[in-house]
């Protein structure tokens, strides 16, 4: 009982370690260093005729366009939104994943197949799901790790220059911060994916009910996790409001 208790606090403590770190709070941008920040100029319209022509200035010249033009600039946003829909959405897939294949452990102590819990393990059920949901849901991910997955997701432009086309293809590991971003949120990124991956090998040999305790807090987590990120996707596309997070791009640390 005295190496389980420990292998649990060690455990525990490994996690917090990883709820704090899991991103470094993005810092808020000081200048506009996302694509979708360029700033737009006014057109002016030349006539009131269904086939409407407009002046748009460019570098300093005058050129008419005609009405057209509209029409494959609201092809780019709905490109663009694609985009980051996918890479917003593809890694609340990743998240949903693991919470689906862990979801039964969590409830087997209430299946009526296992063992019943004691108070002390249903207190310790109880508290670990608010632990996790206050270090990973809330400090974790609403705080630090969810506003910087939607303002990464937001720099994908597919159809403009210096957007490649495989970060969109990539999106979801994209906006983890994986790769194209700074090198102290790479490793920041990289560090966590590998040394979750190495706790939840440990938590595995957990006996019962220990492992389903904490995996019912993981799953609190990511699922606060998973939602944060919704609402922030939808605030920032859906209702327009203005993303104030640095988004960790190479470059960005000199500025």
């Amino acid at each position: 009982m005295k190496l389980t208790a420990g292998f649990l606090l060690a455990i525990l403590s490994t996690f917090t370690q990883f709820a704090y770190s899991f991103s470094l709070k993005p810092q808020f941008s000081n200048s506009c260093r996302t694509l979708s920040c360029t700033k737009q100029l006014p057109t002016f319209p030349l006539s009131s005729s269904q086939d409407e022509t407009h002046i748009t200035v460019r570098g300093g010249a005058a050129s008419a366009t005609e009405g057209s033009g509209t029409d494959s600039s609201s092809g780019r946003k709905l490109a663009n939104t694609v985009a980051s829909l996918w890479a917003a959405g593809g890694f609340i897939m990743i998240l949903g994943k693991s919470i689906k294949r862990i979801l039964p452990i969590a409830l087997e102590p209430f299946n009526g197949a296992a063992a019943s819990l004691s108070t002390l393990q249903l207190a310790s059920y109880v508290g670990m799901c608010l632990w996790f949901a206050y270090v990973e849901g809330y400090k974790g991910f609403q705080l630090k790790f969810s506003p910087l997955v939607v303002a990464r997701a937001q720099t994908l432009k597919p159809f403009e220059k210096g957007s490649p086309i495989i970060h969109t293809i990539l999106g979801p590991f994209y906006a983890m911060g994986l790769f194209h971003a700074t090198k102290k949120r790479k490793i920041v990124s990289w560090s966590v994916s590998i040394g979750v991956g190495f706790i939840v090998a440990a938590v595995k040999k957990l006996p019962y009910p220990w492992r389903n305790i904490i995996d019912a807090g993981v799953i609190v987590g990511l699922t606060w996790g998973s939602v944060s990120i919704v609402a922030e996707w939808v605030k920032a596309v859906i209702m327009g409001r203005e993303i104030k997070i640095d988004p960790a791009l190479p470059g960005s640390e000199s500025r």
